[in-house]
């Protein structure tokens, strides 16, 4: 896979991304949603964490909140331009073409949701109870890396009660599937589950 086929499709995944969560974002406001059908529903909610709402100031008891999100930010960007020269590097060396994807797909993800980070709190005014203005004469909800990732695609496939002879979650109502995502979290978990699939192809050692 060549340098101009991972760029062209870094590019595609990073518009649908945006697109829809700048859509998401001037026509919903927050926890609003569309029932498509009974298993799947576009809601809108924002991320101000890491993956599952997590943040670093949970573990890290002394930082707080604010400064978590700038250090998580800032993570992101270096992290950002580690993927991106390991996807030049295996490019270069002409690598099997299932690990240039899987980075390329990686790279996209991460960077459509270092965007948000970066750049929504000011580009947009919050969501509470409206529907956010692009570009707000008044300023954005927050300041420069401190937006919040737009979450929007939610798979609600099953709801019930767990058999009560489940261990620990016996009893418990559940829901599958829980979490809410964006295109960038599909594009980073579909580069990783490439990686860990095809590993011995992606990574195979070439004969000398």
């Amino acid at each position: 896979m060549s340098l101009k086929k991972s760029i062209i499709l870094i590019v595609i995944i990073l518009l649908i991304d945006q697109i829809s969560k700048i859509y998401i974002k001037t026509h919903f406001a927050l926890q609003d949603y569309i029932e498509v059908f009974s298993w799947f529903k576009i809601y809108f909610i924002e991320n101000d964490g890491m993956a599952w709402g997590t943040k670093i100031s949970d573990f890290v008891s002394f930082i707080d909140d604010r400064t978590a999100k700038v250090a998580l930010t800032l993570f992101r960007i270096v992290a950002i331009f580690g993927i991106g020269y390991w996807l030049h590097d295996v490019i270069k060396k002409q690598s099997p073409k299932v690990l240039i994807l899987a980075i390329a797909l990686i790279f996209a993800g991460a960077l459509g949701n270092i965007i948000d980070s970066v750049f929504y709190g000011v580009l947009f005014d919050d969501s509470y109870s409206q529907v956010a203005t692009f570009l707000p004469k008044a300023g954005g909800y927050d300041a420069l890396l401190h937006g919040k990732v737009v979450d929007m695609l939610y798979f609600p496939i099953w709801k019930g009660y767990l058999p009560e002879w489940l261990p620990f979650f016996g009893g418990d109502y559940f829901t599958f599937f829980e979490p809410v995502f964006n295109i960038a979290d599909m594009a980073i978990s579909t580069g990783f589950i490439m990686l860990i699939v095809f590993n011995k192809k992606a990574f195979q050692k070439k004969e000398t």
